[in-house]
Order: C-alpha cells, then structure tokens, then sequence
C-alpha cells in the first residue's frame, strides 16, 4: 500500500482534474511494477499558510508554494541497496515533474517503509507480492479472499 499524503498551500492542486492527473501519476508508478492499483492512496491536505513554518519561519502567502509529501510504502520493501533507492526516488520525481517541479513550487518528500506484517485490507492479510493471489487482486482491482488471507483461522472482517 503506498499512501501519499501531499500537504499545499491554497492555490495548489485546486481542480478536481489536476488532483485526478496527479493521483494517476502516482497510481501508475505502482500499477507498472505489479500492484494493485486500489493499493494507492492519495490525500491532499490543503493548510493554511498561517499554519506552516519551514526553518522556524511562518510561511508566507507571497513566497513560492511549499508542497510537503509524506509517502507510507508497505506492500514492497526495498533491498537495502543505494541503487534501489536511488532508482526510486528518481521514480518519484519523475511522477513530481509535471505536477509540482515544472510549476516551481518548493518541494520535499520523505518515504517510509512500514512493516509488511502490519498491514491488513478487511481483515485479510495482503497476499505476497506477485503470488497468484495478488495477481488476482490485480485483476480484480480489489481485495478478494484467498488461502492464507484469515492465518488466525477465520474471518474478521468481509
């Protein structure tokens, strides 16, 4: 489950469309290594400038756009190899360009990989990546109960 939580000042990401082109964008990252797309999750968070403070400094309504994006990677974790996160963070920007970078606003992101055994979607445990039970999934572009999803032996959820 990659969740993106993207932070803006009033007057960013003020369309429906440009929200949906975004969240496309995003969706499409993660649907052209194998997953799910229901697994992507998009949150805009519209704050008030008078709200935010870079360098102990309010943030003022003249100065460029200051778009924060916090990013929860749960389904995949990477090796923990500088070439695979290299290769990821360039997969980010190249998603940012159109939506943030081109636009000049100022930009920071971070990513978090959470702990796979910490993850359910109605009460079932995601199946491994690439399984046939995720292919499933992916087919069917939501969860769907198969052997293994209720380990504790039976259904807490559905």
């Amino acid at each position: 489950m990659p969740l993106w939580q993207i932070y803006h000042p009033p007057g960013t990401f003020t369309t429906s469309t440009e929200k949906e082109a975004f969240s496309k964008a995003i969706t499409e990252n993660y649907t052209s290594v194998g997953l799910p797309a229901f697994y992507v999750i998009v949150q805009f968070h519209e704050l008030d400038p008078k709200n935010v403070f870079v360098g102990g400094e309010q943030r003022s309504k003249t100065a460029k756009p200051f778009v924060r994006i916090v990013i929860a990677h749960i389904a995949i974790r990477l090796p923990d190899a500088d070439e695979s996160y290299a290769r990821v963070t360039a997969n980010i920007d190249r998603v940012l360009k159109p939506h943030v970078l081109d636009k000049g606003y100022d930009v920071e992101y971070h990513v978090d990989e959470t702990e796979r055994r910490m993850w359910k979607i109605n009460g079932m445990i995601p199946p491994p990546w690439k399984s046939e039970a995720e292919q499933l999934w992916v087919r069917e572009n939501r969860p769907v109960v198969y052997k293994g999803a209720f380990p504790e032996g039976g259904r807490t959820a559905l």
